[in-house]
């Protein structure tokens, strides 16, 4: 038998500044001061998870002992879908769509396209689209139409934000983690032309902020 010696070399230099800074990162504590400073904070990383626990846990009662899939618009609504699908405990899939509606700006084009379609049928099984914020309801009045084409058992809307004021069609959100005055957000997912999704509470964004080139 042949004996293998193993060596474990510890290193002993003291962690840099710029490391303990990245480790803080890791763990969570992060400073987005620089990129928002002058946004007020709208609901915190605490408020959110906390509400997206709660939406998980009903989601797991209304749908005790079966499967759901769980439908994210992109790209607004990805970090809500990764954050919900770990509270929920019963078994579920993803899929993604991604369709436009707005320009570059804080304004809808009013006009709703697909960019991307479901990858795998949906027919008989429970579908609950995760999307990041219910206003107009163009966007989920579209997808609700199409999804139905393909004879789900059941579709429900699971909407982080909800701005009823905002709304230009008939519909609402089986599950909503916050109800918001008529106000531009972003954060958590959320952009104004592409910038500030990767802040992780939602915040206000002034009215007055420049347009982005």
């Amino acid at each position: 038998m042949t004996n293998v010696n193993i060596r474990i070399h510890v290193g002993t230099t003291s962690p840099s500044i710029a490391s303990t800074q990245r480790f803080g990162d890791i763990l969570g504590i992060v400073s987005h001061a620089n990129i928002h400073k002058d946004f007020p904070v709208l609901f915190t990383e605490q408020e959110i998870a906390r509400r997206t626990a709660e939406i998980g846990w009903q989601i797991d009662d209304d749908y005790a002992g079966q499967s759901v899939v769980l439908v994210g618009v992109l790209k607004g609504a990805a970090i809500f879908l990764a954050d919900l699908s770990r509270r929920i405990t019963i078994d579920c899939t993803f899929d993604f769509v991604a369709v436009s509606s707005y320009g570059k700006g804080q304004r809808t084009s009013g006009a709703v396209k697909m960019i991307k379609d479901l990858d795998q049928p949906i027919e008989g099984k429970n579908i609950i689209v995760v999307e990041d914020i219910l206003d107009t309801g163009l966007t989920l009045c579209f997808l609700r139409s199409l999804f139905e084409q393909h004879k789900p058992r059941s579709l429900r809307i699971a909407a982080l934000l909800d701005k009823p004021s905002r709304r230009l069609e008939k519909i609402d959100a089986d599950y909503v983690g916050f109800k918001i005055p008529n106000h531009f957000v972003v954060g958590y997912g959320m952009d104004y032309a592409e910038r500030f999704r990767n802040v992780p509470d939602i915040r206000l964004m002034p009215p007055d902020y420049p347009e982005l080139h």
